[in-house]
């Protein structure tokens, strides 16, 4: 597991939560760097991740669940879903 404290943690928004037919655009899936394992990753449920867009508005949503077996974890935002020119770039944990 990773050493940094979790307020300096930063992930990547990797993709939206998908079905066959549906993508979850409220549904984010995050990487975080050093959490390479499913069990890993529990530990960051309930935390609150945040994402600053260019036009200076901060965008939170909380972590739910681990998403397979890699340590991802699936952040769900309440208000509006991360856009698509997110993809890729970096979400960090606010408390």
């Amino acid at each position: 597991m990773n050493q940094k404290a979790l307020s300096d943690l930063e992930g990547i928004f990797v993709n939206y939560r998908r079905s066959r037919h549906r993508q979850h655009l409220k549904h984010s899936i995050v990487k975080f760097p050093g959490y390479e394992t499913r069990n890993a990753a529990f530990a960051l449920i309930g935390r609150t991740v945040a994402w600053d867009s260019p036009g200076g508005k901060t965008l939170k949503g909380k972590i739910t669940r681990v998403h397979g077996k890699n340590g991802q974890v699936v952040a769900v935002f309440k208000k509006a879903g991360l856009p698509g020119q997110a993809l890729g770039e970096t979400v960090y944990v606010v408390k």
